[in-house]
């Protein structure tokens, strides 16, 4: 098949975002001209079943439309670029290409419809809290709040839906910690672009065809302790290293951050639970370790393709030992 080539230039700190991203194209083949397009976050393909793109405004269809057989193929392409394998034995994968682009593939017939491949595509600029700011983000909660939870060294969970910019505020956040520190993230799959000259970035690593090899979160958050950190960052609980997160947070290192799936400021209390829950951590526990450990809880929604930082939250207890959310104005 013949391939091609499309890089230009991208300078940090324009005004505007470049028309195009810096990537190599080639490796996306047919979808190079989507991949490499600025405006868009997301490319979602189905094998026989159409191409979508998210620009900000919700998802669109367009060209092109790739049959079953290619868009399998293409997706063992990809994941195998990013290190790892696909195929009937292990048909879902998650793979990290350069900078920051994120591949998703779940091969068909787990994808009832066809093969599923899902690019999710950082903004050619590293994200600042400037930037997000003229991009109104700071709407309802001023931009004030996350940089003095910056300089005071309050450790932030980042809460939000899927798409809500959870990493992008968070990477803008860590953007403003002094050049003087060291930042150390842990991440499922390396997503955080900070513009920072400090930062040490590890990322999970899956088990191999034969189950051996994985790096799992929970140990990378222990490796992390050991690395002379001023602040751990762990890109987004899923699951038992929420306990490795408070642990660390709680033993001095302040200024950490991490993030969680949560679809309201009232959801937090329970998504912690849960995920306490797979630690073999009991709710009074957890409600313990999350309240001396999280200072601020920042809650992203997105509305009408716009992402914001919708309300401001402190953790309690609640008379019978549960974890609650106590909303604050986040303009005092």
């Amino acid at each position: 098949m013949h391939r091609h080539r499309a890089e230009t230039p991208f300078l940090p700190g324009a005004s505007r975002p470049a028309r195009r991203r810096t990537v190599a194209a080639e490796d996306f083949e047919e979808l190079a001209a989507l991949v490499v397009d600025a405006s868009v976050t997301d490319v979602l393909v189905v094998g026989d079943g159409g191409t979508w793109v998210d620009r900000g405004a919700g998802l669109e269809r367009v060209r092109p439309h790739l049959p079953e057989r290619r868009v399998r193929e293409l997706a063992a392409e990809l994941v195998a670029r990013g290190g790892r394998h696909v195929d009937e034995s292990t048909p879902c994968a998650d793979v990290r290409h350069g900078d920051g682009i994120r591949v998703h593939v779940v091969l068909s017939p787990v994808a009832v419809g066809g093969t599923a491949l899902s690019i999710r595509l950082p903004r050619p600029e590293l994200p600042t809290l400037a930037g997000l700011e003229r991009a109104g983000a700071f709407t309802r909660v001023p931009r004030s709040v996350v940089e003095r939870a910056v300089e005071a060294r309050r450790n932030v969970l980042v809460t939000g839906a899927t798409g809500s910019g959870k990493t992008t505020v968070l990477a803008a956040m860590l953007g403003a910690v002094p050049r003087s520190e060291r930042i150390v993230t842990v991440e499922d799959v390396a997503e955080l672009r900070i513009d920072h000259p400090h930062v040490v970035a590890l990322e999970a690593r899956q088990p191999n065809a034969e189950g051996a090899g994985a790096i799992p979160l929970g140990r990378l958050v222990r490796e992390a302790l050991r690395m002379r950190p001023d602040r751990i960052v762990v890109g987004e609980c899923r699951g038992a290293e929420v306990r490795e997160l408070l642990s660390a947070l709680n033993t001095g290192h302040d200024g950490g951050a991490g993030t969680v799936h949560a679809n309201g400021l009232d959801d937090v209390a329970a998504r912690l639970e849960a995920l306490g829950a797979l630690a073999g951590l009991g709710p009074e526990a957890l409600a313990r370790q999350a309240v001396s450990a999280i200072d601020l809880v920042l809650h992203l929604e997105r509305r009408g393709g716009r992402r914001r930082v919708a309300a401001v939250g402190r953790l309690r207890t609640d008379p019978d030992g549960r974890l609650v959310v106590r909303p604050e104005d986040g303009r005092r």
